[in-house]
């Protein structure tokens, strides 16, 4: 399995729910890394470990409801995939968000060691806000 299809395949897990998948696709080790502030937005900052990935999929869970989730465009060099999506959400507390982002994943042996996920902090920090 090549990594970009590795990635389609935790992209398939996170669509039917399956959290346990992706987690055990992760390196013990691995970085989790959501741009924006956690004081704003709670699923955003830096996560160590497994169990500190599992709480960026519980604040996903706790805060929104997706309306849409899309990858659109994978590209692979190495050992790194860039994933390029949208996705619109509402804050189950708060307003809708609709935003591109970009997903970078490091694998090393067929895990995952490092996420980095960039998307539109502003439009998010408003729909938590509304």
């Amino acid at each position: 399995m090549s990594n970009s299809d590795l990635i389609r395949s935790l992209y398939a897990a996170f669509g039917r729910g399956d959290v346990k998948s992706i987690l055990d696709a992760l390196d013990p080790t691995i970085e989790w890394l959501s741009n924006g502030d956690a004081k704003i937005i709670p699923w955003a900052g830096r996560r160590d470990g497994v169990a500190g990935a599992a709480s960026f999929f519980q604040a996903l869970a706790d805060n929104l409801d997706f309306e849409a989730f899309e990858p659109k465009e994978f590209f692979e060099a190495g050992e790194t995939v860039i994933v390029l999506g949208h996705t619109k959400a509402r804050v189950k507390e708060g307003g809708v968000f609709d935003s591109d982002w970009a997903h970078v994943f490091t694998l090393k042996n067929g895990k995952l060691l490092r996420f980095r996920e960039f998307y539109d902090t502003k439009s998010i920090a408003d729909a938590v806000a509304a």
